[in-house]
């Protein structure tokens, strides 16, 4: 299991109904529903990972999150997840705004795009850095908006979200050391627990 995906299964309670946005091949409500008993729908678009889904026997709606989730009501899971995913929305605060109105608490991943290796990367190569968090050509890319830790905590405030929890996640020195100092430059993948104030 990703580190993400413990974070994650950390702050969901159990016996709770979870709705995954952009759940790819259900293999985190899949854990989910192993560990905590959850009641778990994922929405998704891509027919392959559709097709994974039910073969894991994950409950799925084919869904473009792009066209709103006006077809849940207010307050229809205790938490909405959304992991790696938030960058490639059309308009990422609107669904971040849905997913606070149809869940109690949400969860967001994000690759940052502060990442000091990522700048790095553009600064001396001149060139849209390709790596594991982002594993894209500028040109097939999926991810629209490229933002940081720093935006997102912004992001936050200027929508009056409270921040239940955060995460940084680093996989190699110095970043494993650094990322609580400075979580914009050593941050490799964000993880926030959020709710409404």
């Amino acid at each position: 299991m990703s580190q993400d995906y413990s974070f994650i299964s950390d702050w969901v309670a159990p016996n709770s109904k979870v709705l995954d946005l952009g759940c790819g091949d259900g293999s985190l409500l899949l854990n989910l529903q192993q560990r905590h008993n959850i009641l778990g729908y994922g929405l998704e678009i891509d027919p392959d990972s559709i097709n994974q889904c039910i073969r894991h026997g994950v409950n799925v709606i084919e869904q473009d999150l792009n066209q709103g989730l006006t077809n849940f009501a207010d307050g229809s899971f205790d938490t909405v997840v959304m992991t790696q995913a938030l960058q490639a929305m059309r308009y990422p605060h609107l669904v971040l705004d849905e997913m606070l109105r149809i869940g109690r608490e949400c969860v967001i991943t994000f690759p940052n795009f502060g990442y000091w290796r990522t700048r790095a990367y553009l600064n001396f190569r001149g060139r849209m850095p390709v790596t594991k968090q982002l594993a894209y050509q500028w040109y097939d890319t999926p991810n629209i908006h490229f933002f940081t830790y720093a935006d997102f905590e912004v992001l936050c405030r200027e929508r009056s979200i409270n921040v239940l929890h955060r995460h940084c996640i680093a996989e190699h020195f110095p970043d494993t050391q650094l990322k609580s100092l400075w979580p914009n430059l050593f941050t490799q993948t964000a993880v926030y627990h959020l709710s409404r104030q």
